[in-house]
């Protein structure tokens, strides 16, 4: 086990001595500037592109940006195997310079308290305040200050792309926000150019952001034989959050920031026992979504999250579309794969896998909402004997034994939909959630019919 700490710098004036919170701790240095004196990383990138739109961030949500991509670097850069006790959770703390220390102080705990929940690590934050000379990181903006409604996640996934769908046909001018990596870009570009292509008078505007960090990050890793940084990334959707707080902040009102994401997915029960706790994602889990709430409430900044969509189905979502039969066209372009780069070792493209557990609910859905799927799948066919050993089967197998378990079981929903994580900031919304659960579990259940799976 090793502990971390990482400093954020801005500058090479930047030298404030900062001692790490355990004495065995790996401390590492990483610079947020860039030889011009500008952003690094792509953050620097991402305020010229809101800048390009005439909008001018607040500064807080900024700090949050920068945090959330010194997070995300951590995730992926200090690998669970080697750098955690128990093979995953890590002890990582992030020291950072902010443009208001008490106001960052005064959120500190909920944040902390957030990320572990995310990623299932131990996240301690600490904050000093920025030099003079980085007194301000907001771009200077010319000009005129863009108009829109709402913001909204789009992900290249098939839940963002109708939740986008429905938006243009409301009449909605949104700003849609990306985060992209390698295997997720070609897929994004082609269904924004969907929606340009179908709604052609629509005032929306689309602003994609790329950052990261060079896999050297931590020398102290990197420099190790067989280093590969983790590949979990649990904590993508605290980057993706920080972005759309970043974009909605620049706006000259408070809007809605919509998280596109079924109910089934949103709730993310585990389907074994092995998978129980930040084994499994909690991307828009109401907890996560609730703390991040407090969070940007506390900073000031102007942004509301919210998931329309957390009491339907993914299918629901599909045949409930204001412009279903779009979304039964083009539902091909869109990227739901848990992994969609792991046929990169045979030269594949990216794409989906088939059978991991969101290509599994987005078959059912589309079969659900329209009767036909056309996406391409490695795994192309459900039916027949499958081993339950082999990736291939695994998860068919543990949607069918919870199934099995909420057909023997009448209470099996209402307890399960606890146990990702607390539901004590919407009790009124537990009914619905129950129901969605079971919605969207007979959803697979009906094209999983024709599957066997056993430990061959």
């Amino acid at each position: 086990m090793k502990r971390h700490t990482l400093i954020a710098r801005l500058g090479p004036s930047d030298k404030k001595q900062c001692p790490g919170r355990w004495e065995d701790a790996h401390i590492t240095d990483v610079e947020c500037l860039d030889l011009l004196g500008e952003l690094d990383h792509g953050l620097g990138e991402t305020l010229r592109r809101l800048a390009d739109l005439g909008l001018r961030p607040q500064e807080p949500a900024i700090d949050l940006v920068i945090l959330a991509a010194l997070v995300f670097g951590a995730d992926t850069r200090i690998p669970r195997g080697s750098e955690a006790q128990d093979g995953w959770t890590r002890e990582i703390e992030i020291k950072i310079p902010v443009a208001d220390v008490l106001l960052w102080n005064s959120v500190k705990s909920t944040m902390e308290r957030a990320l572990k929940f995310l990623t299932g690590d131990l996240w301690y934050l600490e904050f000093r305040p920025r030099l003079k000379c980085n007194v301000s990181l907001a771009p200077v903006v010319q000009s005129h200050l863009a108009q829109f409604s709402c913001v909204s996640l789009f992900s290249g996934g098939l839940d963002s792309y109708i939740g986008a769908a429905d938006l243009l046909c409301r009449g909605e001018s949104p700003l849609f926000v990306s985060h992209y990596l390698s295997h997720t870009s070609s897929n994004q570009k082609v269904c924004l150019e969907n929606l340009k292509a179908r709604f052609p008078n629509a005032s929306a505007e689309f602003f994609r952001a790329r950052i990261g960090f060079r896999s050297d990050m931590i020398p102290s890793l990197a420099n190790d034989p067989g280093y590969e940084g983790e590949r979990t990334e649990r904590s993508r959707s605290f980057l993706f959050f920080g972005l759309a707080a970043l974009a909605a902040s620049s706006l000259n009102k408070a809007v809605p920031v919509y998280l596109p994401e079924n109910g089934l997915i949103a709730l993310n029960v585990p389907l074994d026992r092995l998978r129980v706790g930040a084994l499994s994602t909690r991307t828009t889990h109401p907890f996560f979504v609730a703390r991040f709430n407090e969070v940007v409430s506390m900073l000031g900044i102007r942004a509301n999250f919210v998931n329309p969509y957390r009491f339907k189905t993914k299918g629901e979502m599909a045949r409930e579309c204001a412009d279903a039969e779009f979304i039964s066209q083009t539902a091909k372009d869109t990227i739901s794969c848990s992994s969609p780069g792991k046929g990169r070792y045979k030269g594949e493209p990216p794409g989906h896998c088939g059978h991991c557990m969101p290509c599994l609910i987005r078959r059912a859905a589309l079969l659900s909402a329209f009767g036909k799927d056309s996406t391409p799948y490695r795994l192309s066919k459900l039916r027949g004997k499958l081993n339950s050993k082999e990736a291939s089967g695994a998860h068919i197998r543990s949607f069918q034994i919870a199934l099995e378990k909420m057909k023997s079981s009448p209470r099996y929903a209402s307890i399960a939909v606890g146990i990702p994580g607390p539901l004590t900031d919407c009790p009124d919304e537990i009914p619905e959630l129950i129901t969605v659960y079971k919605r969207g579990m007979h959803e697979v259940g009906e094209l999983l019919k024709k599957v066997n799976t056993a430990p061959l």
